[in-house]
This record gives structure tokens, C-alpha cells and sequence, in this order.
């Protein structure tokens, strides 16, 4: 279930990539963007008719992306055991190397 659900997390955010690289600039200092060019027309691709269905799909591809990732974590919680640190085996410093040389106490 989950590697379903990360497959389609990966295509959302590719959509979502291209939905917004497709979207006109609103800066247009710069003279980019795409200015709408003369002519008329009320038909479904004009300026404004492109920027209202890019918003909106924009809008459902980001409600998805959130949706999925609130699943994938829901799904991850649940395969994991929780755990305790007092349950843990404690940690004890390591021992120090032992040489082969006695030790011989110094006289002041």
C-alpha cells in the first residue's frame, strides 16, 4: 500500500511541476510571461480562461500532495513498534586498552 501510494505521491508532484511552470508570470518586468497578443474570443484558452483552469488544477494537485502525504505518514506510524529508551540496554563507556608494559607507580 505504501509503495502504491508513493507512486502516486511522485506523479502529483510532477503534475504539480509542470501546472505551475505552465502558469503566466504576474511580475512581467521583464517583458516574459507570455502577454496575451491581440485578438479576441471568449473560448476556453484565452488569457484569462488558461490562468482559472491552471489555478485551479494547481489548487487540486496541492490538495492531493497533502492528502497522500497525510496518508503515507498515517500508514508509517502504524507498521512501527513503538519504543521506550528506559527499555533500552544502557550504554556503558568503553574499557580502556590494555597494553602489555606493567605499570610502575612513580615516587615523588
Amino acid at each position: 500500500m505504501e509503495a502504491v501510494l508513493l507512486v502516486v505521491l511522485l506523479l502529483i508532484t510532477l503534475a504539480m511541476i509542470v501546472v505551475i511552470l505552465l502558469q503566466r508570470s504576474e511580475g512581467g518586468a521583464l517583458g516574459m510571461g507570455g502577454g496575451g497578443g491581440g485578438g479576441a474570443g471568449g473560448g476556453m484558452f484565452t488569457a484569462r480562461g488558461t490562468a482559472n483552469l491552471l489555478t485551479r488544477t494547481t489548487a487540486f494537485l496541492g490538495a492531493g500532495f497533502m492528502l497522500t502525504c497525510l496518508a503515507l505518514a498515517v500508514l508509517a506510524s502504524q507498521t512501527r513498534e513503538p519504543t521506550s529508551i528506559l527499555e533500552q540496554a544502557p550504554v556503558t563507556a568503553p574499557a580502556e586498552p590494555q597494553t602489555d608494559e606493567p605499570t610502575v607507580p612513580v615516587s615523588e
